[in-house]
């Protein structure tokens, strides 16, 4: 048996019954890894003693009979922007390569708790500023469905590892789709909560810029909408080191099994190929007893996602710039200077005004969401883009950001998203995107998983190259 095939239940499940033990999945995925990543670089920092470790250490617990965890022996990859003791939280940079972490974010401790085995650190672009993922610390990160390809960004490497069979769950991190778009990219699925979801603290770099903490979310990427939904009751538990934490319920009150369609959200010239995908989701969850409604757009999208950019790169825009220069990576740096103009020296008013903004379009969101309780719509505009295209001309760098809208709307106003894998196209992924009101990622995850049931489901992919 390959271990490193098994989704996230079905390792849980089988460790806990003791089919097999948690050690014996850490040297199949360690195996696999040593297999395959040379070909990736989707982990780009691992011990493999920690990793077994660790998986000892269930095992021991199991035997004992104190309980092995909701997560047992399962393997999970953990993004380097996280604090896990023991090693650097680098976010992409040279500069950042000796910030040694003492103590774990409360996400890795809530993934040890539950029994779940780090089997190591995943590549983001530098400063996580992309949808591309490469950075002079650690390289590139390549695509498994085939040479050339993005693997997405910012969570490239996470999304590359479980598409490939690194760990079964990779967490991921999105302020402007960074979850959603890599797992869409790599042909798996992504759920971006809400904002105050699930807890984040590093204490290697406690301060947070105030956009990132209205924006910036941790969510889990995996092969299944089931897995998804593990992870997340294991990452939604609280931490005091969180104040921006929100104790929600999981699941919330009883909704209408009705969804709106919309295929070309803000006058999008969405990708026909997009389009046909989501046709057939809306196809799928009327099969399974939803009622679907084509809508011709959604609330402010193109407004919003313009807003976006003041709380993601405007926020210490001007000191973020001066580390880019000083790290001198060229992808951070055209992320950076392709929105310069917009928010260079952006003052008070204006991000008050976009705090502002932000609760008016929110509002409208909310409301759209009462008489639609789900959305379905693109994840992006085209289908996962070359490798480094934003690297190109002015026209390349732009194709990008109007593909993207779908993104960095939906997180500036705070809704939560999942990407949703359908199929695979001449070796290029293609999926759609679900997403309903705050805290209500149960009806995300309800929809994805009947999308899920009567269509594409992922499996592990051997690298194409």
């Amino acid at each position: 048996m390959n271990h490193w095939e098994l989704g996230a239940t079905e390792i849980a499940a089988g460790v806990r019954s003791g089919d097999f033990s948690a050690e014996e999945v850490a040297r199949s995925a360690l195996a696999r890894l040593e297999s395959v990543n040379p070909a990736l670089n989707a982990i780009v920092d691992f011990q493999a003693e920690r990793v077994l470790a660790a998986a000892r250490a269930v095992d021991t617990a199991r035997v004992a009979g104190r309980g092995a965890g909701v997560l047992a022996g399962v393997p999970v990859t953990i993004k380097v922007v996280a604090d896990e003791a023991g090693f650097a939280t680098t976010n992409g940079l040279r500069l950042q390569r000796d910030q040694i972490a003492t103590e774990d974010n409360p996400l890795v401790s809530h993934f040890k708790a539950a029994g779940a085995v780090p089997l190591g650190r995943t590549n983001t672009p530098s400063f996580s500023l992309r949808w591309f993922t490469s950075n002079r610390l650690y390289g590139s990160t390549r695509n498994p469905h085939r040479a050339g390809l993005t693997p997405g960004g910012s969570s490239g490497g996470a999304s590359a590892a479980v598409a490939a069979g690194l760990g079964a769950i990779g967490h991921g991190t999105d302020i402007a789709g960074s979850v959603r778009y890599p797992a869409y990219a790599c042909g798996v699925h992504g759920l971006r909560p809400t904002p105050g979801r699930i807890s984040y603290f590093n204490a290697s770099s406690p301060v947070r810029g105030i956009g990132q903490q209205f924006m910036s979310v941790s969510g889990p990427i995996a092969r299944s909408v089931a897995d998804l939904r593990l992870a997340l009751e294991v990452m939604a538990q609280g931490d005091a080191r969180d104040p921006v934490w929100v104790p929600a319920p999981l699941r919330g009150p009883a909704a209408p099994r009705l969804a709106a369609l919309c295929t070309h959200p803000a006058g999008m010239d969405t990708d026909p190929r997009v389009v046909r995908a989501l046709e057939e989701a809306a196809q799928r969850l009327r099969d399974r007893g939803w009622r679907v409604s084509r809508v011709d757009d959604v609330p402010p999208l193109r407004e919003a996602a313009i807003e976006h950019v003041y709380l993601w790169m405007g926020d210490g825009f001007d000191s973020r710039w001066a580390k880019a220069l000083k790290e001198g990576d060229p992808g951070a740096l055209a992320a950076l200077a392709g929105q310069r103009k917009q928010v260079a020296g952006m003052d008070a008013a204006t991000f008050s005004d976009a705090l502002t903004r932000r609760m008016t379009m929110l509002r409208e969101w909310q409301l759209f969401f009462e008489d639609y309780p789900v959305l379905l719509m693109p994840v992006s505009g085209e289908l996962p883009f070359p490798d480094e295209l934003d690297m190109g001309d002015e026209a390349a760098y732009r194709r990008v950001w109007e593909a993207q809208v779908p993104l960095m709307g939906t997180a500036f106003v705070g809704v939560p998203g999942v990407s949703v894998a359908t199929g695979v196209e001449d070796g290029v992924p293609v999926g759609v995107q679900v997403v309903a009101g705050r805290f209500r990622e149960d009806l995300c995850l309800d929809a994805a998983a009947d999308i899920e049931a009567d269509g594409f489901k992922p499996r592990v992919v051997d690298p194409a190259f």
